[in-house]
C-alpha cells in the first residue's frame, strides 16, 4: 500500500492545499523514500537524521524536506498506521543561513523610474511598486486577481491558502490605478493579464523584464530579482522602525524566525535597538 499518495490524497481534500504544495510534498517525500534504506515505512530516527545531514547544502531546501517528513509521520500516527514517530525529536543540521540581499533605496527608485524606459512600461511600474509596497511573492505578483484589489490595500491569498492584507502606500495605489485605467481585457480576472496558457504573466516574463529594467537604471542585473524586492521591502521597514511581527504579518511569514533574519542585515545600531527592545528578540523566537 502507498501511505505517500495517501497521505497527500487526504492533504488535498482535507487541508485543500495547492497543487504546486502537493506537487512539493510528493516530491520530497519520493526521494526520501527512494534515498533512505528501507524506505519511510521502516525508517528509524537515526535513518531521518542521517538522510537531512547528507543533503546539499541549502537550508531552506533541507527545512521543507524536514517540514514534508513531520507532517507525513504526523499523518500515519493519527491514522494508527505507526506507532512511534522517528520526526519527534528530529533536529535540523546546522547550518549557515545565507543572508537576504536586497538594494539600497536609492537603486529601488532608479530601477522603479527605469520602467518608463520599457514597454508595457504602465504595466511594469505597477508591478514594481506592488512588489516594493508590499512585499508580494512573485506568485502572488503574477497570479494577482482583480478581486484583492481594496482600494489602499491587497487581500493576497498566500501560502498553505492563507489570507492576509497588506497596505499599499498612495504611489503603489496609484500606479496600479494608472494600469487598470488602460488595462484592455475585461474578461481576465487577472491584474495582470497576457495571452498565455495561464491568463496570466509568468514569473518568467516578470523576471526577464526586470532584468532589462535593472540595466537601463545601471544596476548589475544579476543583483536584481522578484525575491530581492521583496527582501528589500523587509528589510527597508524594518531599518526605519518597523515592528517585526508587523513585516511578518505583511510577508506573510509562518514562524517569526524566518523574518528575524532580516535584523541581521541592519546597521549595527538598529540591530542593538531591536535585541534591546524587542521582546521576541529576549525570547530568541519560537521554535
Amino acid at each position: 500500500m502507498n501511505y505517500i499518495d495517501i497521505f497527500l490524497e487526504a492533504l488535498s481534500a482535507e487541508k485543500g492545499r495547492s497543487e504546486k504544495t502537493l506537487a512539493a510534498y510528493s516530491s520530497d517525500l519520493h526521494h526520501a523514500d527512494e534515498t533512505i534504506s528501507g524506505g519511510l515505512m521502516h525508517a528509524t530516527e537515526a535513518d531521518i537524521q542521517k538522510y537531512l545531514s547528507d543533503l546539499p547544502d541549502k537550508a531552506s531546501s533541507i527545512a521543507r524536506k524536514a517540514s514534508a517528513l513531520r507532517t507525513f509521520y504526523k499523518f500515519l500516527m493519527l491514522e494508527k498506521i505507526i506507532t512511534e514517530n522517528p520526526t519527534a525529536n528530529l533536529e535540523l543540521p546546522k547550518r549557515k543561513r545565507a543572508l537576504p540581499k536586497f538594494l539600497s533605496v536609492e537603486e529601488i527608485e532608479l530601477l522603479i523610474s527605469s520602467a518608463g524606459d520599457t514597454r508595457n512600461a504602465t504595466r511594469l511600474r505597477a508591478m514594481l511598486e506592488l512588489v516594493y509596497a508590499s512585499g508580494l511573492r512573485v506568485s502572488e505578483l503574477c497570479e494577482l486577481p482583480m478581486t484583492a484589489n481594496l482600494g489602499d490595500k491587497l487581500l493576497i491569498h498566500g501560502k498553505g491558502a492563507k489570507e492576509r492584507i497588506v497596505p499599499m502606500h498612495p504611489g503603489a495605489v496609484h500606479a496600479l490605478n494608472k494600469w487598470l485605467d488602460i488595462r484592455d481585457d475585461e474578461k481576465s480576472k487577472y491584474v495582470f493579464p497576457s495571452n498565455g496558457a495561464s491568463g496570466h504573466i509568468t514569473r518568467d516574463g516578470f523576471f526577464k523584464i526586470l532584468k532589462k529594467c535593472a540595466v537601463l537604471a545601471g544596476i548589475d542585473p544579476h543583483r536584481v530579482s522578484p525575491h530581492v524586492l521583496r527582501h528589500s521591502f523587509a528589510s527597508h521597514l524594518l531599518a526605519g522602525g518597523a515592528n517585526l511581527r508587523a513585516i511578518q504579518t505583511m510577508l506573510g511569514h509562518e514562524d517569526i524566525s524566518t523574518t528575524q533574519i532580516y535584523t541581521h542585515v541592519m546597521p549595527e545600531k538598529l540591530k542593538e535597538t531591536v535585541a534591546l527592545h524587542h521582546p521576541l528578540a529576549k525570547k530568541g523566537g519560537r521554535k
